[in-house]
């Protein structure tokens, strides 16, 4: 792996599918956190995940030609998320109470962890309302950790598109949670 910012990157593609899963294990939990604000649960995002890699090792001849392998990958993992908001079954699917086991916590007191989760869940609940263009940009931005540039490729869209939704996205963001406190 090379290190680059401060960020882990993938390194040089040799042979594609080695590349591939360099990846698919340097961007988990980026993807997981992403799909599961897409899809409001992490049952589903861990199936997402793995269509995701599915539809990507499918395609893994493509590999070498790509020109910004993270944002194909999370291109991909985007419209998987996508596709499974929409079917019917998902939609009416409810979460598991405990997604939040697979958090580490060290929180000191029981008031804190009172706290910490009624914070998650106005953060959640706020993300959740953000019109969901304006909710992909955030959660590429924020989870995924992704640039401006990376996200536009993502998406297909304008660079300055990106900021546009962003800036809408951290403004009702932040109305929202200013009237919650």
């Amino acid at each position: 792996m090379v290190k680059a910012a401060g960020k882990s990157q993938p390194a040089e593609r040799p042979s594609g599918h080695g590349t591939l899963e360099e990846a698919f294990a340097c961007y988990q939990s980026e993807l997981l956190g992403l799909l599961y604000h897409m899809l409001g649960n992490m049952e589903d995002a861990r199936d997402a995940y793995q269509e995701t890699f599915v539809k990507c090792w499918r395609h893994r001849g493509q590999v070498e030609s790509v020109q910004n392998l993270k944002a194909w990958i999370f291109r991909i993992a985007l419209n998987t998320g996508r596709d499974m908001r929409q079917t019917a079954y998902r939609r009416h699917r409810r979460a598991l109470p405990d997604d939040e086991a697979d958090v580490a916590c060290h929180r000191s007191s029981p008031e804190a962890e009172v706290e910490y989760n009624e914070q998650v869940t106005l953060i959640r609940t706020a993300v959740s309302q953000l019109r969901s263009e304006e909710k992909e940009v955030f959660l590429l931005r924020q989870n995924g950790e992704m640039t401006y540039e990376e996200i536009a490729e993502a998406l297909h869209i304008p660079s300055g598109t990106v900021k546009t939704r962003m800036r809408m996205a951290l403004t009702k963001l932040r109305a929202t949670l200013a009237g919650a406190t």
